[in-house]
């Protein structure tokens, strides 16, 4: 990248799981429906406007289990899990390779490795709210 080339997004990783089971809203029974609704969410507000770097993002929203199957939308890539969802993030973290990366989770374990791997992590109270 030459001095000439526009600075590259700020990666912003959303753990759904555990975005989604921070509020207990009936999420439970309809996880994928729970996932959709959060997506259609960062698509429209873009993500956090406050932190070490405030967007644009490029946004990924990491799912698994029950929530796999949610599409991306324009603004919002849906990266399905495999197997864990944490093993894919901590994976996005790292290979951000210097780049901005900012996940949004409040699972401990995972804020351990993903911040190891040079990622910023904020909770899921960090995302805005759905303006009315």
């Amino acid at each position: 990248m030459s001095s000439e080339d526009p600075p590259l997004r700020p990666l912003l990783v959303v753990d759904g799981a555990n975005v989604v089971g921070s509020v207990p809203d009936g999420w439970w029974r309809d996880r994928r429906g729970a996932a959709e609704r959060l997506r259609d969410r960062l698509a429209l507000t873009g993500g956090p406007d406050e932190g070490p770097f405030p967007g644009p993002y490029e946004i990924v929203l990491v799912v698994e289990g029950r929530a796999r199957g949610v599409a991306s939308v324009p603004g919002v890539r849906v990266e399905e899990a495999p197997g864990s969802g944490d093993d894919l993030i901590a994976e996005l973290a790292r290979e951000a390779n210097g780049r901005p990366c900012r996940v949004v989770t409040s699972d401990r374990e995972l804020r351990r490795r993903v911040e190891e791997a040079g990622a910023r992590c904020t909770g899921p109270r960090s995302l805005p709210a759905v303006p009315q």
